[in-house]
This record gives C-alpha cells, sequence and structure tokens, in this order.
C-alpha cells in the first residue's frame, strides 16, 4: 500500500498485477525447470501491461533480481523474456527517477528518527546503485547509515531447518552493524532479509522499530 500510495501521490498512474511468483525460492532449491516454467507464465501477463505503455515496478529486490537478470540468464533465446527485463524497474530505482526527470510532488517532511538502510544482496546484484539510500536522502534533515552485508536469511536459508543456524551464523554481524548505527528505523529492500535481521533482537538487543521497507519509510514522510 505504501508503494501505492507514493507513486499516485506523485502523479503515477498505476495499475495493480500479481501474475504468480518471479521463481526465486525454485532458483535456491535449484528447481531450474519450475523457474522456467514461472517465467514463461509470468511474463506473458506482464507483457500485456507492457505493450499497452506500462512500466513494471517489483516491490522486493528478489523480483526484481529475476526479472531483470536471472530469467533473461536461463532464457537466453527468449525474445519476450529479453524485452521484459528492459521494462523493469525496482520501486526506489522508479521513485528515483521520477525526481531526477519530473522531480517528487511536494509534502516530504522530517520523520522522527535515523535509519539505517539495510542494502540488501538482491538489490546489490542488480548494479544499479544504493537506490533505498538515494530515494530516502529526499526526506527533509534525514540521518542516515548503510549496511552493506549480508543479512543470512539466503531467501530459504532463512526458514529452512537444515540452513537457519548458518543463516543466525552469517546474520548476526550484520544487525550487530545496525545495533550500532543506533538508529530508531532500520528498512531493507528484500521484506525477509528485514524480517530475519529483526529475529535476531534476542542476540543483538536491536531497538529498531518493525523492519521496514524504503518506500514505507517515504509514505511515512509524505504522511500518507
Amino acid at each position: 500500500m505504501a508503494a501505492l500510495k507514493v507513486l499516485k501521490k506523485n502523479g503515477v498512474e498505476v495499475q495493480e498485477a500479481y501474475p504468480g511468483c518471479c521463481g526465486m525460492p525454485y532458483l535456491e532449491q535449484a528447481d531450474l525447470p519450475k523457474v522456467v516454467e514461472q517465467a514463461k507464465k509470468v511474463s506473458k501477463d506482464l507483457l500485456e501491461w507492457v505493450d499497452k505503455g506500462y512500466q513494471i515496478i517489483t516491490l522486493t529486490a528478489s523480483c526484481g533480481l529475476m526479472l531483470k537478470f536471472e530469467w533473461p540468464l536461463l532464457l537466453p533465446s527468449d525474445e519476450n523474456i529479453k524485452r521484459l527485463s528492459k521494462s523493469v524497474s525496482d520501486i526506489d530505482e522508479y521513485i528515483v527517477d521520477i525526481a531526477q526527470n519530473e522531480g517528487l510532488a511536494e509534502g516530504l517532511q522530517e520523520i522522527d528518527g535515523g535509519v539505517t538502510v539495510h542494502n540488501a544482496c538482491h538489490a546489490r546484484a542488480q548494479n544499479m546503485g544504493i537506490k533505498s539510500r538515494d530515494m530516502l536522502k529526499f526526506i527533509p534533515n534525514i540521518k542516515m547509515d548503510v549496511v552493506e552485508r549480508c543479512a543470512g536469511h539466503g531467501g530459504t536459508f532463512g526458514v529452512m531447518k537444515e540452513t537457519h543456524d548458518l543463516a543466525v551464523k552469517v546474520g548476526t554481524p550484520t544487525a550487530r552493524q545496525i545495533k550500532n548505527k543506533n538508529n530508531k528505523y532500520m528498512a531493507s529492500d528484500c521484506p525477509l532479509a528485514g524480517k530475519h535481521l529483526k529475529q535476531l533482537e534476542t542476540d543483538t538487543n536491536i531497538a529498531n522499530d518493525e523492519a521496514l521497507h524504503p518506500i514505507e519509510l517515504m509514505a511515512k514522510s509524505y504522511r500518507l
């Protein structure tokens, strides 16, 4: 809802579509035939929107990575997959593009605390820079720090019994870095990474509010 509100605040015509999962969970289980099946199914529906002139906006870093990069790697000869990949933007990336080209709608106000941005692995892998940080900079007088380290969740690692201990081991140093920044909010482009880091509070005594997506802080700044 936060993304929808911020986009509409900035005059963007929005249509909601979710034809299916991008297939990232299957990729992490090495089920490549299932990923290909999802890519063909979902891309067919999304391309109908592209053909109507819409840009495809993903709300999580993992989905953006799949549509932009992983699908074309798995289906290098599929022209529809290639065409779709060129019409996909991450939500933070899209808001920054609006800011740089048309300018953001007025009304952004200070928020009630600093923010630690967790630059999720799947956001870094998109080679687009730290768009979450770039977007949040438009909030007046924001105090912001960035942590660029794996949360350990690894898509399914954080929820599977066989790998949960490893996920905790990898994520604990990241959680400690977040704690040391001493900000009220922690935001991650990967909601599961954010929730995993939040779960590590028991060991690290993180005092942040609930883990947020960066676009939720933009909505908060707009008082939406």
